[in-house]
């Protein structure tokens, strides 16, 4: 009894579950940089300002969509892998004059051997008012941009078949995202 206490303590204590079961591959991780989730950026008018953090929402609408048209996605956590890494760099701009909302999402696709495949811009603005909800207008702005961006990814023939067939065997793991080259990296939502 007391050597089932202790198996079970140090379980708990390394933070392992004695019944986790090896993930398998998955077909596209999505990855998104942490500041993106901590550093809010601002959006203002004359006299109104609003604040939010891009990373939550591109997250919940990069899941739906991709999953919608590329089929098994995930987001990039610890050691997962994936025939495709693609890692998103969102920003959004308002317009007070035009009162438009001009999202912008730029995704950079890496191979299993982590070199980059491409990089997609995808692009789109709507229309609303800073001080009226303007979530649902960020979240519709992002929307249409993460649709336009996935038209442009589908219409790459190496892209959909690296994502049916793979890069010969190998899959890009979560935990090398820090090593990949990356274009231009933002250090701040400007």
């Amino acid at each position: 009894m007391l050597k089932t206490i202790c198996k079970w303590v140090s379980f708990a204590m390394l933070g392992i579950s004695p019944f986790a079961v090896a993930e398998s591959p998955s077909d596209t991780l999505l990855y998104i940089q942490p500041f993106e989730y901590t550093n809010p950026i601002r959006l203002w008018h004359f006299s109104e300002n609003y604040w939010f953090e891009q990373g939550p929402i591109v997250e919940k609408l990069a899941l739906e969509k991709f999953s919608e048209k590329l089929g098994d996605v995930t987001m990039c956590e610890s050691n997962q892998t994936g025939k495709i890494l693609v890692w998103l760099q969102p920003k959004m701009f308002y317009n007070p004059q035009l009162q438009l909302f001009y999202g912008k999402i730029v995704a950079n696709i890496y191979t299993g051997m982590g070199k980059q495949l491409a990089s997609y811009t995808g692009e789109a603005h709507t229309s609303g008012y800073l001080d009226i909800y303007p979530e649902k207008a960020i979240e519709k702005s992002y929307a249409l941009t993460l649709d336009d961006l996935i038209t442009k990814m589908q219409s790459d023939p190496q892209l959909t078949s690296i994502q049916q067939n793979g890069s010969a065997g190998e899959n890009t793991p979560c935990s090398m995202v820090t090593l990949l080259p990356v274009p231009k990296v933002r250090a701040t939502s400007l």
